[in-house]
């Protein structure tokens, strides 16, 4: 390997390092420049070469060849005067040439190397079978699907006649008579049957040099045109199929390029097949994320993606799966859905839910979060509760839950079978509360239906009946309840036979019941025939460890009901949420994230503390608004308005006088927030004393 030292580092120099570096033969030692910054001086420093200002400190060092690059003529005579007798000065012209040529010659032999590998690579990767004679008949080459065909190796046929090998091949007579024979039938010795073409090889002064059959199996051949035809029936089917469906249907491949649409895509988005196929995912969207391109990133399905497509911007629920064959993908399918025609759909479901909503219990012990101690303690008293046939009490503040205790009450006893009516009894007005419990018969009242009508207790029989808010039953009501509780039975409105009835009484209430009996609002009777089994539901703030993970079901829930993807809440927001009362119980919870998630930005996936409405520390000591407080002699509306002005005035201030940023966290409209301001002669002046 020759010793190489560069003399000069400018465009020359730079050009020549490059060549040399690819030479095994030269090794360059080091590179010279009188300029520092010589573009040169970099390239070797980036290959670790060695550089210098000064030639002459490497000149008498192991130095084979010189290289002058510099073009100046007295450098050049410099150096040769300088160098030792055993070490070649080269100018850089020459040099470089030689370089270039050096280099063309080990290009055209690599090139020759690797054309040759690549030929017999490429014989040797092909299905079809292939065997090569010289002039004299004898195998010269044969590839490897050659070999599998005829199941001979191949050290056992190179050199071999061809017709010791396979005694019907006729290259013998295309040696002879010069003439290709195309796509000639031929059964070989071990039973297979090939279609094969025999060309002679002609080289210079028309000499026939020898002979070669390209040859495939004819069963494989067979086999391939099934597979083929059986393909195109398929795909042909697919296509009538996506073609024929009502279910807008859009196809991308692994890059996100559009490859089908059907007719209803068009139909509801109002875009040919022009415009999509060949054409980006993200052509049709107007507002929102691409899920074809989401998942073809994640490699996960999306459903119910909420999104605006076309140029009408159709506002349509989107699902999209991917395409994965033999674990590679290789596209995804979407399906849009008019969410006009859902909603037409969804009303009709809202009418028929309302019919059989009374009558199912959905929830089960699964559905209640919660691991606290008082949760917890709460749960096993109902699971107890759920295994005997006695009444159920449920207490408890609003929104703690009482109802979800009532379903998985009901589905976890022998009655989860039968029916499940719910009753709200302070939403039923009084004069229609009997005839809805017990029913009535024919003629019992003007506008009675013809026949009469079972009650809900009749509809529940052997199942649960549900009674919310028992604690707003009049006295008369409650003695009718009591006898339906002692003597399993009720008397419908205008009869006079009881009718019998076997059903699991579930209530429950947020009054002080005990307060209500000495108050003479409750019957003391009633009480201990529905006390049995007190369960008492704590709210909130009495579990507030469970505000994580209730946040986090909530957050999947309205991710859902919403078409969000919402992932969590930052520290700061959570420790406001853990630092909150909740007089509103689990029920506020729900509305504050939900609020949050509204406000929150399409691509935002992380709830903030700015997302969060102002939450207010409760104005007494026990968390709670204080319910005796004094009547100054105002009306309500006064009461109101007095309130509401404390209330804008508070949030204005807290906003630092933003319009924009306190209408958002009011929920109201900017506009509706200039007339309240104006109305209550608020502004930022005049707010300095106000208090």
């Amino acid at each position: 390997m020759k010793r190489v030292l560069i003399v000069g580092a400018g465009k020359g120099g730079t050009a020549l390092l490059k060549l040399l570096k690819k030479m095994d033969r030269m090794l360059v030692i080091a590179v010279t420049d009188i300029d520092p910054n010589a573009p040169g001086i970099a390239l070797a420093e980036s290959y670790g070469i060695s550089t210098d200002r000064r030639w002459q400190d490497w000149i008498h060092r192991e130095i084979d060849i010189v290289i002058e690059a510099t073009g100046e003529e007295h450098v050049f005579n410099e150096i040769r005067e300088t160098r030792k007798r055993s070490t070649v000065v080269i100018p850089g012209s020459v040099a470089y040439v030689t370089a270039e040529l050096l280099e063309e010659k080990e290009s055209l032999v690599q090139k020759l190397k690797q054309q040759t590998e690549n030929q017999h690579l490429i014989l040797n990767s092909i299905h079809d079978g292939m065997i090569v004679i010289d002039e004299e008949g004898k195998v010269s080459f044969i590839n490897r699907s050659a070999e599998r065909i005829v199941g001979m190796g191949r050290s056992s046929m190179i050199g071999e006649p061809i017709n010791e090998i396979i005694p019907d091949s006729r290259l013998p007579q295309v040696l002879a008579s010069r003439e290709e024979e195309v796509n000639q039938k031929l059964a070989l010795g071990n039973g297979k049957k090939v279609v094969t073409t025999r060309i002679p090889m002609i080289g210079q002064n028309q000499r026939v040099i020898g002979a070669f059959a390209v040859f495939k199996d004819i069963t494989e051949v067979v086999n391939l045109a099934e597979e083929i035809t059986d393909l195109k029936e398929v795909k042909t089917m697919l296509e009538a199929i996506i073609h024929s469906s009502d279910e807008a249907i859009s196809v991308v491949d692994e890059n996100g390029s559009g490859l089908m649409i059907n007719p209803a895509y068009t139909r509801i988005t109002g875009l040919s097949e022009e415009e999509i196929v060949g054409k980006p995912a993200t052509v049709d969207i107007s507002e929102g994320e691409s899920m074809h391109m989401k998942v073809l990133r994640t490699r996960r399905p999306v459903r119910g993606v909420r999104m605006k497509v076309g140029p009408s911007k159709k506002d349509v629920l989107v699902n999209v799966a991917p395409v994965i064959v033999d674990g590679k993908l290789k596209g995804s399918v979407g399906v849009l859905h008019d969410v006009s025609e859902i909603q037409a759909l969804t009303s009709e479901l809202k009418r028929a839910r309302q019919i059989i909503r009374s009558l199912e219990a959905k929830y089960t012990f699964d559905d209640i979060i919660g691991d606290s101690q008082e949760m917890t303690l709460a749960l096993e008293q109902a699971k107890v509760g759920a295994r005997t046939p006695a009444s159920v009490l449920l207490r408890g503040e609003s929104g703690t839950g009482k109802e979800l205790f009532a379903h998985a009450i009901h589905n976890e006893s022998k009655r989860r079978h039968n029916k499940f009516i719910r009753v709200n009894c302070a939403a039923i007005a009084e004069s229609l509360l009997e005839s809805e419990l017990f029913g009535y018969e024919d003629g019992a009242f003007s506008g009675a239906k013809r026949g009469g009508k079972k009650g809900l207790f009749e509809e529940a029989n052997h199942g649960s009946i549900f009674l919310d808010e028992i604690g707003e039953l009049t006295l008369p009501m409650q003695a009718k309840l009591l006898r339906v509780l002692q003597e399993n039975e009720i008397i419908r409105v205008g009869g006079t036979k009881p009718v019998h009835v076997d059903v699991r009484v579930i209530a429950a209430t947020n009054v002080n019941l005990e307060k209500a009996i000495m108050n003479k609002n409750f019957r003391e009777d009633l009480y201990y025939r529905l006390n049995r089994l007190p369960i008492y539901i704590p709210p909130l703030r009495e579990r507030i460890e469970d505000v994580q993970l209730l946040t986090d079901h909530l957050i999947q829930k309205l991710n859902e009901d919403y078409g969000r993807h919402v992932t969590s809440v930052d520290e700061e927001a959570f420790r406001m949420l853990k630092e909150y009362d909740w007089p509103g119980n689990v029920r506020e919870l729900e509305n504050i994230i939900g609020r949050a998630m509204i406000y929150m930005e399409n691509m935002e996936d992380t709830i903030k503390v700015e997302h969060l409405p102002r939450l207010k520390k409760a104005t007494t000591e026990s968390g709670r608004p204080t319910e005796n407080a004094p009547w100054l002699g105002e009306t309500l509306q006064q009461a109101v308005d007095e309130y509401e002005k404390s209330l804008l005035a508070d949030a204005y201030r807290s906003h630092d006088f933003n319009k924009t940023k306190t209408a958002k966290a009011l929920g109201i409209s900017i506009r509706n927030l200039y007339y309240k301001l104006e109305k209550y002669q608020l502004d930022k002046n005049s707010m300095q004393n106000f208090s």
